[in-house]
């Protein structure tokens, strides 16, 4: 499709949005195609980025999302202690959070992509990601289905650090781990590398400018899994699959009211639709550099995106929804998400590299 039909259709999408459904979804929209032609455009790859620091020693791509943590934690902490409207992207430690953080790890690696990496790559067209898409929602649906028994396992209540230590102090601690984590990447490339990569850089600040835009049009951080979760919760249930009401997480009030609306009016949903429109007009004229695939590949990664959307229930969210959300409204979880995230991933590239992908 070229991009003057396709950008007619986005305006005709954000039309209807605006008349029938409301602005602020119409806007939405706007933003999550925003973000979708900054991640196709810029490639910025939480997945690659990962990869490219065990792989090559490289730290543009995790410099880049260091970047775009410490930006969206700037404007974050001090919008939700002046607003209490606006919510934090809380998530309670737990075994659940544990065993999720680090399969997704694994598995985004043979996947290749996280959750908005899947997103713009099926915009892009890769068919991997096209075929992952579907998968990751009965993933994430799944996921949010078995998360009870999950949490029985073991869980703590959400720790906020701005609740717990104040605005101030808390943007500090963040920005601090921030950098310490940079202190941690140095120690890791070891001496003479190049660390600052243009897509990267223009990538993060444009990244954290459009998720500021989200949190405070949404009241809530910007998310992903939890839309995935919706659309197949909500085919399963017309289907005659499902029944919310006997599932502790879909009985829940805001959870069962969503199963009774629109999808349109879920925020999660209209900024995903975003970043799938945003990245196809990218592709438009960018196109896509995927290499065919053997029969062995595509099973292994349809599994592996299966498990994606699964585990990123498990774990309250992606690289998106747990560390930048997670992370940028002073949410532990999201610090614990990191490290157990990055040794799954220490495992993925291996298996990756055993499947040739």
């Amino acid at each position: 499709m070229r991009r003057l039909p396709l950008a007619a259709v986005l305006a005709a999408f954000f039309i209807f949005l605006v008349v029938s459904v409301s602005v602020r979804q119409g806007v939405l929209l706007l933003v999550g195609a925003g973000m979708g032609a900054v991640l196709a455009g810029a490639r910025f790859g939480f997945t690659t980025g990962w990869r490219q620091l065990i792989e090559q020693r490289n730290p543009q791509g995790v410099v880049g999302q260091v970047l775009l943590l410490a930006l969206a934690s700037l404007a974050a902490f001090p919008l939700l202690g002046q607003f209490s409207e606006l919510h934090a992207a809380l998530g309670p430690p737990s075994i659940s959070l544990l065993v999720g953080a680090f399969v997704f790890g694994l598995t985004m690696q043979i996947a290749d992509g996280c959750g908005s990496g899947t997103l713009y790559k099926a915009g892009l067209g890769v068919p991997l990601n096209m075929g992952i898409l579907p998968l990751f929602a009965a993933g994430s649906f799944l996921g949010s289905v078995h998360l009870d028994k999950w949490l029985a396992l073991g869980q703590t209540e959400p720790v906020s650090l701005s609740a717990n230590l104040g605005t101030v102090p808390a943007l500090g601690l963040t920005l601090a781990l921030l950098a310490a984590a940079l202190v941690a990447v140095r120690l890791w490339v070891g001496p003479g590398r190049s660390w600052i990569g243009k897509r990267w850089i223009w990538g993060a600040i444009a990244l954290a400018a459009l998720a500021t835009i989200n949190l405070v049009l949404a009241g809530q951080p910007w998310g992903v899994v939890y839309g995935f979760g919706l659309w197949g919760a909500k085919a399963a249930t017309s289907l005659g699959l499902f029944d919310p009401a006997a599932n502790a997480f879909w009985s829940q009030t805001g959870n069962a009211q969503r199963l009774t609306q629109t999808v349109l009016l879920d925020v999660t949903t209209i900024t995903n639709l975003g970043i799938l429109g945003g990245a196809l007009w990218v592709s438009a004229k960018a196109g896509n550099d995927s290499k065919p695939l053997t029969g062995r590949q595509w099973v292994v990664g349809l599994i592996a995106g299966f498990l994606l959307g699964y585990s990123s229930r498990l774990a309250f969210g992606c690289n998106v929804g747990a560390m930048v959300s997670g992370i940028s409204t002073g949410s532990l979880h999201g610090w614990l998400w990191v490290p157990l995230a990055f040794a799954g991933t220490l495992i993925g590239v291996r298996v990756r590299r055993h499947y040739q992908f």
